[in-house]
């Protein structure tokens, strides 16, 4: 399959009509707990207990490894058991992990309030500077965390420089592709060795399931993740493995009317009168355009832009919004507008959000598919109110 088109990988990659008895063109959900054996010489063969694997999420795994072009893929509850698998699987007390100084707040509050009491050690720096990897990069340095682009400002890293140097410190990368989607970006193929998603976002793409995802072609890696993920059991359940493959289905297109409708809104915004700044990589006036255009073959449906005056203004701004609705998460065929420093990014402190940038007044908006003269009027109607 990996040999097909992406759209034709998004369709039946995993989802053979041979696969099961009334030949389903559609994989079926597959809700047993429990396997029969008919004797105890099959108690190791094939699936066991759906906690360890399930049919269902074997479909899903097999699909979003090959559309990440990996070997091996695996399904979690949520991208932050996903992130969590990771860390407890590939290091232990005393490794350290250098990460971009601009994350989601949820993975900045996983690494520092509950991964740090198991004696793991983060540091945070600005990713787009390969300076800051080369000097930060220590002893009991394991990994090197990125997100690109970064949630909420829009930054890049240069994945496969800083793949280069990480690998000649015998470090490993894990990119997470959450905001670029496989469409758009493949870490793996600029040599990161680990990619996580939240399959909430994009891949599930209707804001209906919650699941995270990682990705591989470390067979010793995944190994470790696959023992840690069965063993802790935050697995991604038959019916939302299903919901995710639904969704996947139309990735494609999605990705497309996302990213058109993102960047003529990132356009409209950049000359508005009332907008300071844009972040947004499809942008000429982004500092990173030339790597966004050469490492990604897209930019995606992301954009965040700082409204003049401060968090009050920001307030007034997504309050007065109609088809942009005030929400957390992103990814979904709906437009959401959230402010990240009183939303996503709430659990860092004033003093993080200062030192990354994260101000009052900026805005984040995912922006979903509708069309693009209600999106750009729904807007202009919010300026209109500050």
């Amino acid at each position: 399959m990996k040999k097909n088109g992406f759209s034709t990988r998004c369709i039946h990659e995993a989802e053979d009509p041979e696969d099961t008895e009334s030949r389903d063109v559609i994989a079926p959900i597959n809700l047993t707990t429990t396997f029969a054996k008919k004797n105890l010489d099959e108690i190791d063969k094939g699936h066991v207990y759906s906690r360890t694997s399930n049919p269902t999420r074997d479909k899903l795994e097999r699909k979003i490894a090959s559309l990440e072009n990996g070997n091996y893929g695996l399904a979690f509850a949520s991208g932050m058991a996903a992130e969590q698998s990771v860390l407890m699987s590939l290091l232990s007390k005393g490794d350290h992990i250098l990460a971009f100084d601009d994350l989601y707040g949820g993975t900045k509050r996983l690494f520092d309030k509950v991964m740090t009491k198991f004696g793991l050690e983060f540091d945070y720096v600005d990713a787009t500077d390969l300076n800051n990897i080369n000097e930060n990069i220590k002893e009991n340095t394991e990994l090197i965390w990125l997100e690109s682009p970064t949630n909420p400002l829009m930054k890049l890293s240069d994945i496969e420089k800083i793949s280069k140097i990480a690998h000649e410190n015998d470090v490993k990368v894990v990119v997470d592709n959450t905001f670029a989607t496989p469409y758009f970006q493949k870490p793996l193929e600029l040599r990161a060795d680990v990619v996580v998603h939240s399959l909430t976002k994009y891949l599930g793409g209707h804001s209906d399931v919650v699941g995270g995802a990682v990705v591989t072609n470390d067979c010793e890696v995944y190994e470790k993740v696959k023992f840690n993920q069965n063993a802790v059991g935050a697995i991604l359940s038959p019916f939302d493995s299903w919901l995710v493959m639904r969704g996947l289905k139309s990735l494609k297109p999605r990705m497309k009317t996302h990213e058109k409708n993102a960047k003529k809104l990132a356009i409209y915004l950049e000359k508005h009168p009332k907008v300071r700044e844009v972040y947004y990589p499809g942008l000429e006036s982004h500092p990173q355009h030339g790597l966004a255009r050469k490492q990604m073959k897209g930019f995606g449906g992301m954009l965040s832009f700082d409204i003049e005056g401060g968090l009050n203004d920001a307030k007034k701004f997504v309050e007065n919004l109609d088809i942009f609705h005030l929400a957390e998460s992103l990814g979904g065929v709906e437009s959401l507008a959230e402010i990240p420093a009183v939303m996503t990014h709430a659990s860092l402190s004033d003093e993080e959000r200062r030192r990354v940038g994260i101000t009052g007044s900026l805005i984040r908006l995912s922006v979903g598919i509708e069309e693009f003269n209600d999106l750009k009027n729904d807007l202009e109607k919010s300026f209109e109110m500050i």
